[in-house]
Protein backbone atom coordinates (compact mmCIF):
# COMPACT_ATOMS: atom_id res chain seq x y z
CA UNK A 1 0.00 0.00 0.00
CA UNK A 2 1.08 3.19 -1.05
CA UNK A 3 1.66 5.82 1.55
CA UNK A 4 -1.42 8.08 0.25
CA UNK A 5 -3.47 5.17 0.54
CA UNK A 6 -2.29 4.89 4.30
CA UNK A 7 -2.94 8.01 5.00
CA UNK A 8 -6.75 7.64 3.60
CA UNK A 9 -6.79 4.61 5.55
CA UNK A 10 -5.28 6.33 8.95
CA UNK A 11 -7.15 9.40 9.64
CA UNK A 12 -10.62 7.15 9.28
CA UNK A 13 -9.39 4.81 11.54
CA UNK A 14 -8.36 7.32 13.78
CA UNK A 15 -11.36 9.44 13.83
CA UNK A 16 -9.92 12.53 14.89
CA UNK A 17 -7.27 14.76 13.17
CA UNK A 18 -5.64 16.81 15.39
CA UNK A 19 -3.72 19.79 14.68
CA UNK A 20 -2.51 23.06 16.23
CA UNK A 21 0.59 25.23 15.71
CA UNK A 22 2.45 27.36 18.43
CA UNK A 23 5.71 29.45 17.90
CA UNK A 24 7.71 27.55 20.31
CA UNK A 25 9.41 24.90 18.91
CA UNK A 26 10.29 22.80 22.34
CA UNK A 27 6.46 22.74 22.65
CA UNK A 28 5.46 22.00 19.56
CA UNK A 29 7.32 18.89 20.18
CA UNK A 30 5.87 18.03 23.46
CA UNK A 31 2.19 18.25 22.04
CA UNK A 32 3.42 15.91 19.13
CA UNK A 33 4.71 13.36 22.06
CA UNK A 34 1.69 13.85 24.16
CA UNK A 35 -0.99 13.03 21.51
CA UNK A 36 1.52 10.17 20.08
CA UNK A 37 1.21 8.85 23.83
CA UNK A 38 -2.49 8.84 23.53
CA UNK A 39 -2.28 6.56 20.38
CA UNK A 40 -2.79 9.35 18.02
CA UNK A 41 -0.66 8.60 15.06
CA UNK A 42 -1.66 11.45 12.84
CA UNK A 43 -1.30 15.00 13.10
CA UNK A 44 -1.68 17.99 10.85
CA UNK A 45 0.63 21.05 12.42
CA UNK A 46 -0.96 24.14 10.35
CA UNK A 47 1.55 26.38 8.59
CA UNK A 48 0.28 29.39 10.58
CA UNK A 49 3.33 31.44 11.41
CA UNK A 50 6.72 32.28 10.25
CA UNK A 51 8.34 29.48 12.63
CA UNK A 52 5.78 26.98 11.28
CA UNK A 53 8.12 25.69 8.90
CA UNK A 54 11.27 25.71 11.30
CA UNK A 55 9.31 23.80 13.40
CA UNK A 56 7.99 21.52 11.09
CA UNK A 57 11.35 20.36 10.77
CA UNK A 58 12.63 19.40 14.26
CA UNK A 59 9.40 17.91 14.58
CA UNK A 60 9.67 15.75 11.70
CA UNK A 61 12.87 14.39 13.12
CA UNK A 62 11.63 13.88 16.06
CA UNK A 63 8.75 11.33 13.93
CA UNK A 64 11.85 9.56 12.40
CA UNK A 65 13.73 9.16 15.62
CA UNK A 66 11.12 8.78 18.42
CA UNK A 67 7.92 8.36 17.38
CA UNK A 68 7.88 5.36 15.25
CA UNK A 69 4.82 5.43 12.44
CA UNK A 70 3.66 8.71 13.24
CA UNK A 71 2.44 10.53 9.94
CA UNK A 72 3.06 14.34 9.74
CA UNK A 73 0.56 16.76 7.50
CA UNK A 74 0.64 20.26 6.81
CA UNK A 75 -2.44 22.25 7.32
CA UNK A 76 -3.12 26.05 5.94
CA UNK A 77 -1.25 25.22 2.40
CA UNK A 78 -2.48 28.25 0.61
CA UNK A 79 -0.08 28.42 -2.54
CA UNK A 80 2.46 26.33 -4.57
CA UNK A 81 5.74 27.72 -2.72
CA UNK A 82 4.73 26.47 0.83
CA UNK A 83 3.29 23.33 -0.62
CA UNK A 84 6.81 22.90 -2.18
CA UNK A 85 8.86 23.71 0.64
CA UNK A 86 6.78 21.46 3.48
CA UNK A 87 7.06 18.78 1.31
CA UNK A 88 11.01 19.28 0.96
CA UNK A 89 10.58 19.25 5.01
CA UNK A 90 8.91 15.89 4.86
CA UNK A 91 5.52 16.41 4.81
CA UNK A 92 3.37 13.59 4.73
CA UNK A 93 0.28 15.09 3.32
CA UNK A 94 -1.11 18.50 2.80
CA UNK A 95 -4.01 20.48 3.64
CA UNK A 96 -6.13 23.41 2.74
CA UNK A 97 -8.28 25.64 4.14
CA UNK A 98 -9.40 26.39 -0.05
CA UNK A 99 -9.52 24.71 -3.50
CA UNK A 100 -5.60 25.58 -4.13
CA UNK A 101 -5.16 24.17 -7.16
CA UNK A 102 -1.78 25.28 -7.74
CA UNK A 103 -0.63 23.58 -4.92
CA UNK A 104 -2.90 20.51 -6.28
CA UNK A 105 -0.06 20.45 -8.83
CA UNK A 106 3.28 20.37 -6.62
CA UNK A 107 1.13 17.56 -4.44
CA UNK A 108 0.46 15.30 -8.12
CA UNK A 109 4.21 15.50 -8.83
CA UNK A 110 5.65 14.99 -5.62
CA UNK A 111 2.77 11.81 -5.22
CA UNK A 112 1.84 13.83 -1.92
CA UNK A 113 -1.82 13.44 -0.37
CA UNK A 114 -3.93 16.47 -0.89
CA UNK A 115 -6.94 17.53 1.45
CA UNK A 116 -8.36 20.40 -0.09
CA UNK A 117 -11.17 22.51 2.11
CA UNK A 118 -14.47 22.94 0.88
CA UNK A 119 -17.57 24.76 1.81
CA UNK A 120 -19.91 23.97 -1.34
CA UNK A 121 -20.93 21.08 -3.41
CA UNK A 122 -19.35 23.09 -6.29
CA UNK A 123 -16.25 23.19 -4.66
CA UNK A 124 -16.74 19.23 -3.76
CA UNK A 125 -17.38 18.99 -7.55
CA UNK A 126 -14.41 20.65 -8.39
CA UNK A 127 -12.08 18.43 -5.99
CA UNK A 128 -13.51 15.32 -7.12
CA UNK A 129 -12.62 16.56 -10.87
CA UNK A 130 -9.38 17.06 -9.65
CA UNK A 131 -9.07 14.04 -7.59
CA UNK A 132 -9.82 14.51 -4.23
CA UNK A 133 -10.18 11.06 -2.15
CA UNK A 134 -10.74 13.55 1.47
CA UNK A 135 -12.51 16.87 1.63
CA UNK A 136 -12.02 19.11 5.07
CA UNK A 137 -15.12 20.44 5.45
CA UNK A 138 -14.44 24.00 6.69
CA UNK A 139 -15.38 25.84 8.09
CA UNK A 140 -17.34 23.45 10.07
CA UNK A 141 -19.11 25.21 12.73
CA UNK A 142 -21.08 27.52 9.90
CA UNK A 143 -21.86 24.29 7.62
CA UNK A 144 -23.12 22.23 10.63
CA UNK A 145 -23.77 17.94 10.37
CA UNK A 146 -27.09 18.64 8.75
CA UNK A 147 -24.93 19.73 5.42
CA UNK A 148 -23.18 16.38 5.97
CA UNK A 149 -26.40 14.84 5.75
CA UNK A 150 -27.31 16.91 2.58
CA UNK A 151 -24.93 16.46 0.43
CA UNK A 152 -23.03 13.19 1.18
CA UNK A 153 -24.97 10.78 -0.94
CA UNK A 154 -23.99 13.14 -4.11
CA UNK A 155 -20.37 11.83 -3.36
CA UNK A 156 -20.57 8.33 -2.71
CA UNK A 157 -16.71 8.06 -2.92
CA UNK A 158 -15.52 11.08 -0.89
CA UNK A 159 -14.80 10.89 2.30
CA UNK A 160 -15.76 14.17 4.53
CA UNK A 161 -13.94 15.70 7.47
CA UNK A 162 -15.33 18.90 9.09
CA UNK A 163 -12.75 21.07 10.71
CA UNK A 164 -13.68 24.29 12.58
CA UNK A 165 -16.13 24.28 15.47
CA UNK A 166 -15.92 20.53 16.27
CA UNK A 167 -16.16 19.96 20.34
CA UNK A 168 -14.86 17.59 22.67
CA UNK A 169 -18.51 16.28 23.78
CA UNK A 170 -20.19 13.78 22.86
CA UNK A 171 -22.93 14.74 21.69
CA UNK A 172 -21.05 17.33 18.99
CA UNK A 173 -19.07 14.29 17.93
CA UNK A 174 -22.17 12.07 17.64
CA UNK A 175 -23.72 14.55 15.45
CA UNK A 176 -20.78 14.65 12.74
CA UNK A 177 -20.33 10.72 12.91
CA UNK A 178 -24.08 9.81 12.79
CA UNK A 179 -24.14 12.56 9.99
CA UNK A 180 -21.22 10.45 7.84
CA UNK A 181 -18.09 12.31 8.04
CA UNK A 182 -14.84 9.76 8.31
CA UNK A 183 -12.90 12.07 11.12
CA UNK A 184 -13.35 15.21 12.47
CA UNK A 185 -10.29 17.76 12.93
CA UNK A 186 -10.18 19.23 16.05
CA UNK A 187 -7.67 22.27 16.96
CA UNK A 188 -8.26 24.91 19.93
CA UNK A 189 -10.85 22.58 21.55
CA UNK A 190 -8.48 19.92 21.94
CA UNK A 191 -5.37 21.59 22.22
CA UNK A 192 -6.26 24.44 24.07
CA UNK A 193 -4.41 27.71 24.63
CA UNK A 194 -4.69 26.96 28.26
CA UNK A 195 -2.69 23.47 27.40
CA UNK A 196 -0.06 24.81 25.42
CA UNK A 197 0.66 28.04 27.43
CA UNK A 198 0.85 25.99 31.13
CA UNK A 199 2.88 22.82 29.26
CA UNK A 200 0.11 20.75 30.69
CA UNK A 201 1.07 17.56 28.16
CA UNK A 202 -0.49 14.68 30.65
CA UNK A 203 -3.96 16.67 30.61
CA UNK A 204 -3.56 16.70 26.97
CA UNK A 205 -2.95 13.25 26.23
CA UNK A 206 -5.56 11.88 29.12
CA UNK A 207 -8.18 14.47 26.87
CA UNK A 208 -6.67 12.61 23.52
CA UNK A 209 -8.10 9.15 24.97
CA UNK A 210 -11.14 10.11 26.18
CA UNK A 211 -11.97 11.61 22.58
CA UNK A 212 -10.64 8.74 20.73
CA UNK A 213 -13.16 6.77 23.33
CA UNK A 214 -15.69 8.85 22.59
CA UNK A 215 -15.34 8.49 19.16
CA UNK A 216 -15.30 4.97 19.31
CA UNK A 217 -18.38 4.45 21.31
CA UNK A 218 -20.36 6.91 19.16
CA UNK A 219 -19.58 5.24 15.57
Amino acid sequence: MDKKAQILQLIPEQGILPLYFYKDTDVSIAVLKALFNAGIRTVEYTNRGEAALKNFKEMRKVCDTELKGMYLGVGTIKNADSAKAFIDAGADYLISPGLVEDAIKVADQNNILWVPGCMTPTEIIKAEQLGAKMVKLFPGNLLGPSFVSAIKELFPGMLFMPTGGVDVDKENISGWFKAGVCAVGMGSKLITKAALENKAYDELTEQTKKVLEIIKSVR
